[in-house]
């Protein structure tokens, strides 16, 4: 049986002290048919450990299930970690943050009032112990205890910057005890002396998160840990982008020698990220102190893999200095090749507005979309006004879009504080409302989607709404149901298909610098956002969602298709970098 366990100075595998080399690959961002090659690619750059947050609210978008299909199958990819000679690492909150929608906490916790969220009590508690067992009935064998990979798994996720309920994070350690979780377990915080203070727990390996001033930073760990192996769980080795911001990169020569310094200290680590991978679909988050700012759909991080998992300049530099202080296979990975380039005519739209795809439910106020369950809602009513109005709104989460009598007035937006709309006079009118992404950090997590508080015409309420939930999984069916519009799309909502031909199922990059805002699918699977305001102005579509000969493009565009096209280009484009 091997034995892995926390030293004086080292962690210990079988007695010998062990370096955790590792790099963070989440599962739930990569097509699993492309896992086996980014974990190669891993150990082929020198790394011994692949580490994965587990997101809560993908696996359980409803309360009591626990899905684990696709790309959710968390054992087939820890399998595949052991399979490839590495170990692993597993960290399942229940709060994960990682720029993921909601920071991974179901957004179904929070329509029950008073529920207390990262904290003691009592049905939060419920609902994380049942989460948690469900992850750890998959951990639990895995463990290298078992013969599988896993060697540490992680209690709650830098709580020192949310809380400092010690009684919530050892209820939460005790769970994952109770559940047969054997290995040691680890705390991460940020290196400032209230965070680790606050986010720490007795008996439990304290670990940092940060990118830089290396020796300052183990400092502030060792001192509120001075035994035990030192190890920076997140080495920041790039950052996120956030749509109308630039695109985030970071100097090759100044992360390798980062990574230099803390291994050169007798550091552990767990690059963060290793591969960014995608916020496939709708699972991208935002950020909001004091300006919401929704994350784009890409995840490329700025990593040593790339998005679509080729090497870059980063990546050879990390190898080179992991190979100061371990061995390296000799065998390096091949550099991408190029996309095929190819394009395709968007054929005849459909209308959202024409017919809005669905059931409509009828209300004595504006509902908000978590009382819906629907992250893009369309809402009806008449304004009886025949000279121009102001609309006015208590709070716009995230985007909505007006229009009157079917033609658009204008768009009410989040991120620029928008409340307030004339309209020219009265009539039908229709807001469409969007989810662009829950914050995932901070004290704004779990906050209710939709306009918030009473929509007024003039200081008067309108009541009596019509509402449709667009149901967002079934627009690439809309075809087998609903017929072509016999109008000109002009502005607005409107869904588009195009077929294009593949000889081989490679990787493909979607351009879509000339359509307005949106959703892209592919074979009927959601490739995620995009939006004409940047940075990104690709699509990822990954190479196993093809199939040799014709496959099948849906656009869902929700402002203005300059160019009904499809364009197909060599590689990817994510926007101007950062200054």
């Amino acid at each position: 049986m091997t034995v892995f366990e926390i030293g004086e100075s080292d962690f210990l595998l079988d007695g010998r002290p062990f370096r955790i080399l590792s790099g963070a690959l989440h599962y739930f961002r990569v097509h699993p048919d492309s896992w086996a090659d980014r974990i190669e690619k891993a150990r082929l750059m020198g790394l011994n450990t692949i580490e994965t947050y587990v997101p809560w609210n993908a696996h359980s978008p409803r309360p009591g299930t626990f899905d684990t299909a696709g790309m959710l199958d968390l054992e087939r990819f820890l399998r595949e970690v052991a399979a490839a000679g590495l170990y692993a690492i597993v960290r399942p909150g229940p709060y994960i943050c990682a720029e993921w929608d909601n920071g991974g906490l179901p957004a179904w916790l929070f329509r029950e009032p008073g529920l207390g969220v990262r904290r003691y009590e009592p049905r939060f508690m419920a609902a994380v112990q049942e989460y948690l067992l469900d992850v750890l009935r998959i951990v639990e064998p895995l463990q290298v205890s078992a013969g599988g990979p896993v060697l540490l798994v992680q209690v709650e996720n830098e709580y020192g910057a949310f809380g400092d309920d010690q009684t919530y994070l050892k209820a939460v350690a005790e769970i994952i005890r109770s559940a047969g979780i054997t290995v040691p377990l680890v705390t991460v915080d940020q290196p400032v002396d209230a965070m680790l203070a606050a986010g720490g727990l007795d008996g439990v390996l304290r670990t940092g998160s940060f990118g830089s001033r290396v020796a300052e930073r183990l400092e502030t760990l060792r001192r509120h840990q001075p035994t035990g192996p030192l190890m920076c769980m997140e080495f920041w080795d790039g950052w996120f982008d956030h749509w109308g911001g630039p695109h985030h990169t970071t100097s090759v020569a100044e992360a390798a020698a980062e990574l230099d310094a803390l291994l050169a200290a007798g550091a552990s680590v767990n690059i963060y990220m290793l591969h960014g991978g995608t916020n496939f679909g709708l699972t991208s988050g935002a950020n909001d102190k004091g300006v919401y700012r929704p994350t784009i759909t890409s995840y490329d991080y700025d990593a040593p893999l790339d998005e679509a998992g080729h090497p870059t300049l980063k990546y050879h530099a990390f190898r080179e200095v992991i190979s100061r202080y371990a061995t390296v296979p000799d065998d390096v990975p091949a550099s991408g090749t190029a996309a095929p380039e190819t394009s395709a005519a968007l054929g005849s739209p459909l209308r959202l507005l024409a017919d809005p795809w669905g059931a409509w439910s009828e209300h004595s106020e504006l509902p908000t979309l978590d009382a819906l369950d629907g992250r893009l809602v369309l809402f009806r009513t008449e304004v009886p006004a025949p000279d121009p109005v102001l609309l006015t709104v208590g709070e716009v989460r995230d985007r909505a879009y007006v229009f009157l009598d079917g033609a658009p007035v204008g768009v009410l937006d989040r991120e620029r504080h928008d409340r307030a709309l004339m309209l020219p006079r009265g009539g039908r009118l229709e807001i469409l409302v969007e989810d662009q992404g829950r914050v995932n950090y901070g004290q704004r997590i779990g906050e209710p989607k939709g306009l918030i508080g009473p929509v007024r015409l003039d200081g008067v309420e309108l009541t009596e709404w019509s509402a449709c939930v667009i149901d967002l999984d079934a627009v690439p069916a809309l075809w087998d149901s609903v017929g072509p519009s016999a109008d000109a799309p002009g502005v607005g909502p409107t869904a588009w298909r195009a077929s294009f031909e593949v000889e081989t199922p490679v990787d493909h990059f979607l351009s879509t610098v000339a359509w307005g805002k949106g959703f892209a699918w592919v074979n009927g699977f959601n490739l995620g956002r995009y939006w004409r305001r940047g940075p990104q102005q690709t699509l990822y579509v990954p190479g196993p969602l093809l199939r040799p000969g014709r496959n099948e493009l849906v656009v869902l565009e929700l402002d203005v298709m300059l160019d009904p096209v499809a364009h197909f280009v060599a590689g990817p484009s994510l926007g101007p970098l950062e200054l």
